[in-house]
């Protein structure tokens, strides 16, 4: 396994279970072979695993949680909680009906799993609708020794119809019995708040939910809130989908999300359930707030094309351009980008041609403090624009950016802390240019690598 990996033949990784214990990283994910279409809709999803100690190295084992049963339309999402010498595999069932129930399924090694005869041990009850009920992830509060269970989940009666989305939230003395309480957060965005995780680190907790794919994070420095919203609150673009992380090591924790697969091959062609996995480097800032970048050990190597020491691009009024030619559609680059004060937008574009055209532009925006991942031939309004990060500070400063662009993914890294990944298949360029518009850029410590 490794960066943007998916299994053989028409199979590909559905949401993502990331999990560390006693110096191994485990990602179960949702084995997916039709892009949620299996069993008339209902998935037909099972827990596969992979794990390794370095992040380099992986083993794959046999599938975790398998469908079993005619009952079993779909194992969906959940997490795995560690407890006095257990693990604890915490998941949804999908029926038939469409309806969800959650269960569990334990295991003395985190391979070999078996599920509980008491299964579903939870459903949903009057007030939620049947049909969301799924996602569970566990934590232990330390100050009482209760066992706290959240699932995503929907309110049938809420006063916003269509905000009811929720985390239904359940507490046990013994993660056998539970009881219903309130729910444990109501964000109040259409759709149902989906792939909740929960983690403590250095004094802080954190909550984490995906909303139509996006995973958003809430702070707080006690396990049962108040949570209070950071003023980004994302760690990717709208691409990296439903990512749930873990700890790797005492110090480090690793995400990982999936990047859909597209219905044809064509950049604004429809998303569709599943595709390749995508990890990233999840970093916490001294005030608490959360970032993420490329993972060190995961990054691809290749031939060193083209290294250089710096050059300058400049226009004040227009678009000014310098370009590399027949470096490759698939490389890696690393650059630290330096505007002039003022500049309008700054970047560089991959898999082009001569002219600046037919290529993918990385587009910096000071002003607007926003990063596109677009076509080179966008307006510059960036109505074309399907992927981008917003809210990005220190953009009138120097910038290094990191790109690796992989059969048909291109992913971004801005100065390790904000990261967009994107599909993009119909461009396969071999010229990568540096740009400044109505402003200039200094180019400097630039260096690609040609991936084979």
């Amino acid at each position: 396994m490794h960066q943007y990996w998916r299994p053989g033949g028409n199979q590909f990784v559905g949401d993502c279970m990331p999990f560390w214990h006693d110096g191994v990283f485990h990602l179960y994910y949702l084995l997916d072979e039709e892009h949620h279409r299996a069993r008339g809709g209902l998935g037909c999803h099972q827990w596969a695993h992979a794990s390794t100690t370095d992040l380099i190295h992986w083993e794959h084992h046999p599938l975790a949680l398998p469908v079993e049963h005619d009952w079993e339309g779909s194992i969906c999402t959940g997490s795995v909680f560690w407890h006095d010498g257990t693990y604890h595999a915490f998941y949804a069932t999908r029926y038939p009906d469409y309806d969800q129930r959650l269960c569990v399924a334990t295991s003395s090694d985190g391979v070999t799993y078996h599920k509980s005869p008491a299964n579903p041990f939870a459903s949903p009850q009057e007030g939620y609708s049947p049909e969301d009920y799924r996602d569970p992830v566990v934590f232990q509060d330390p100050g009482t020794g209760l066992f706290h269970l959240l699932a995503s989940a929907s309110l049938t009666d809420h006063a916003l119809r269509e905000r009811g989305g929720c985390l239904a939230h359940l507490v046990s003395p013994d993660l056998q019995q539970w009881e219903l309480q309130e729910p444990f957060l109501i964000p109040g965005y259409a759709g149902v708040p989906e792939c909740p995780d929960f983690f403590a680190w250095n004094g802080w907790y954190y909550l984490i939910f995906s909303n139509w794919g996006v995973a958003r994070y809430r702070m707080s420095r006690s396990p049962l809130g108040p949570w209070q919203t950071p003023p980004v609150d994302t760690f990717d673009g709208p691409m990296a989908a439903v990512m749930k992380t873990a700890a790797y090591g005492e110090r480090r924790r690793i995400g990982a999300a999936f990047l859909p697969s597209l219905e044809n091959d064509r950049d604004d062609g429809a998303r569709l359930y599943a595709g390749n996995v995508v990890f990233r480097e999840i970093i916490q800032e001294a005030d608490g707030t959360l970032w993420s970048g490329f993972v060190p050990e995961m990054l691809p190597d290749g031939e060193v094309a083209f290294t250089e020491g710096g050059v300058g691009v400049r226009s004040d009024a227009g678009l000014a351009v310098a370009a590399l030619s027949e470096v490759g559609p698939d490389l890696r680059l690393s650059v630290r980008l330096a505007p002039s004060p003022g500049t309008a937008a700054y970047g560089v574009a991959v898999r082009g041609e001569e002219g600046f055209t037919n290529g993918y532009q990385v587009r910096l925006s000071p002003q607007w403090r926003r990063v596109d991942l677009c076509r080179t031939n966008a307006g510059p309004s960036l109505e074309g624009s399907r992927h981008a990060l917003l809210g990005v500070e220190g953009l009138d400063q120097p910038v290094t950016l990191d790109v690796v662009c992989q059969e048909d993914i291109v992913d971004v890294c801005v100065n390790g802390r904000r990261c967009l990944v994107a599909r993009l298949p119909e461009l396969r360029g071999e010229t990568v240019s540096a740009f400044a518009q109505d402003g200039g850029v200094q180019v400097e410590a630039l260096r690609m690598w040609r991936l084979t």
